[in-house]
């Protein structure tokens, strides 16, 4: 999957990438014994063999493949945004806090010795690092190195070109601390999830100059701190191998070698069962998931992951979706129950649409806001009556002062998950009496042409979620942003997001989160569909790697057991 994540680290917001670029489906599986429900699954369980590192040989090439290489090696950069660059840099790049596998967060002690909450009013944040992190070049890993991240990501500089500037442009200094080993960060006004900042932290020389920052990193990757370094990146061969660090403080890594190598999906599973690969997402391929039961020597993981598919809808002035009563009116006709076990029920039996926007199923947050949407034609057209739209007859379009009730689906071309939701809803719509006109376009083109300019009515996207709601959320449905892609927004929804991103108390500000969905319910910026199935095809011999859900992958412990 190919998936711009709501939140780098997740710390930054981004458009996610359509599902064009998600998994393809098809084929019938019907006899396919499938995983656990997702609600059976414990949360704060993930399913990646772990074993303790002694019992993890030394040596060994982890081959991983990718949609694509990440369009820019930055990943703060509006550009480099992207899970694939994650995959690659979480292995390179000091960080504050790691996600672990019940949606919260750790300490990296790798690089830090304490990360503190040392004052409210105002708040500060001592963050102290680790006296033997450095950079590869030997040069330590300092505060200035955080100050300069900081001056970059706040929004005040258009020279640059971040992904987001959420929580940095909260930050009124960066100062040094007792030491270089320590930074002091004072806000200029409170910012509850201070854990998301400084996730992935790049050397100053790259953030104190705005070219450095977006175009430094474009085709190679500079210098970096981390239990692997970078040999190669080939964009001819399409391969980004990362060797193991022998200047590395830590936990030395168990794997020779990071190869991560472009693969087209069509591709995995040959390329698995040839011993090209040690692994490849499932995703929402009934095909991939079958193959993977019959490949020698592999094995399937899944646990709950924060990925979902969901339609957005264009509610900009003068879309005929701008009205909350017609979008109200026209979920009640999808059945996403139905779309959720089409797409992804052989592999997850008993799966449950999606019915948060904040938290996703697998956080001990999660709570059904949704039954105000459910399923129920007779109410959906019921509701469309009540609008003035009149139906001529069953399966008839509905038509209001003259006007046909059409919605314009966009839909990215070949490919088989996309067109597959895309049908479903378009026989569900038809049935309550909605023309739904479907426009394939190129994936290419998707955000530019389409996205971007909210030249839809409804359209398709996989997000990603992050242990930071706020952060991941909060540019999506607000007003005033530019990641506000459907153009859907209420002062309520706007007041609620800053009440809960100045909340300090951890309670109260869940208490809000909760809030925020509720009224999201009410508007209907977007409609959640299903979460995705957080499978995995294999090698059975590989250790502490494969479903992760919520959790980072600790790249040290990776390995093979034979």
């Amino acid at each position: 999957m190919r998936t711009r994540p709501r939140s780098l680290a997740l710390t930054a917001m981004a458009a996610a990438t359509a599902l064009a670029l998600v998994a393809c489906g098809g084929g019938n599986g019907a006899n396919d014994p499938g995983l656990a429900p997702a609600e059976q699954q414990p949360q704060g369980v993930n399913d990646v063999n772990p074993l303790p590192r002694d019992q993890v040989r030394d040596g060994g090439d982890l081959r991983w493949p990718l949609d694509a290489i990440p369009d820019n090696f930055n990943i703060n950069h509006v550009d480099g945004n992207l899970l694939e660059n994650r995959f690659v840099v979480d292995a390179l790049l000091p960080g504050a806090f790691t996600r672990q596998a019940d949606a919260s967060v750790a300490l990296d002690e790798d690089y830090f010795t304490s990360v503190e909450l040392t004052a409210e009013s105002p708040q500060v944040v001592t963050y102290t690092i680790n006296p033997q992190a450095s950079w590869d070049d030997g040069t330590p890993l300092t505060w200035s190195d955080l100050q300069a991240q900081w001056q970059a990501l706040n929004g005040t500089n258009p020279a640059y070109l971040p992904a987001d500037t959420a929580g940095y442009d909260s930050i009124a200094s960066v100062e040094r601390g007792v030491d270089d080993k320590q930074a002091v960060v004072t806000f200029a006004e409170p910012f509850a999830e201070w854990r998301a900042l400084f996730e992935h932290i790049y050397p100053a020389a790259t953030n104190l100059d705005p070219d450095a920052f977006n175009t430094g990193w474009l085709t190679g990757i500079g210098t970096t701190a981390g239990p692997f370094r970078t040999e190669s990146v080939d964009t001819t061969a399409q391969t980004i191998t990362l060797v193991r660090n022998p200047n590395w403080w830590g936990e030395p890594a168990k794997l020779d070698r990071i190869i991560f190598r472009v693969v087209e999906r069509s591709a995995l599973a040959d390329a698995l069962a040839n011993n090209e690969i040690d692994f490849y997402s499932i995703g929402s391929d009934v095909n991939l998931f079958a193959r993977a039961q019959t490949i020698q020597g592999v094995t399937v993981r899944q646990a709950t992951e924060p990925v979902y598919n969901h339609i957005t809808f264009n509610g900009a002035p003068g879309a005929i979706l701008s009205d909350p009563a017609l979008r109200h009116a026209l979920v009640r006709g999808i059945d996403r129950q139905a779309i959720a076990s089409a797409l992804i029920g052989q592999i997850v039996p008993d799966v449950e649409p999606l019915n948060q926007y904040i938290y996703l199923q697998g956080s001990a947050d999660y709570v059904d806001h949704a039954q105000d949407v459910s399923f129920d034609p007779a109410a959906a057209n019921a509701e469309l009556d009540a609008l003035g739209w009149v139906s001529p007859g069953p399966g008839q379009p509905r038509t209001r002062d003259g006007q046909t009730l059409t919605v314009r689906y966009v839909e990215t071309t070949g490919n088989p998950i996309s067109e597959r939701i895309v049908g479903l809803t378009a026989a569900q719509l038809t049935a309550i009496g909605v023309n739904l006109e479907r426009v394939p376009v190129a994936s290419a083109d998707l955000f530019d042409q389409y996205v971007t300019p909210g030249n839809f009515d409804m359209i398709g996207f996989a997000y990603s979620g992050s242990p930071f709601p706020i952060v991941s959320n909060r540019s999506v449905f607000v007003s005033g942003s530019e990641s506000n892609v459907s153009r859907i927004n209420t002062p309520e929804i706007d007041a609620l997001f800053q009440q809960a991103a100045t909340e300090l108390d951890d309670a109260a500000r869940t208490e809000l989160n909760q809030q925020i969905d509720q009224a999201l319910w009410e508007a209907l910026p977007l409609l959640p569909l299903y979460q995705a199935s957080g499978a995995y095809a294999v090698r059975e011999t590989l250790a502490n790697f494969g479903a992760g859900g919520f959790a980072d992958d600790v790249y040290t412990d990776i390995g093979f057991t034979g």
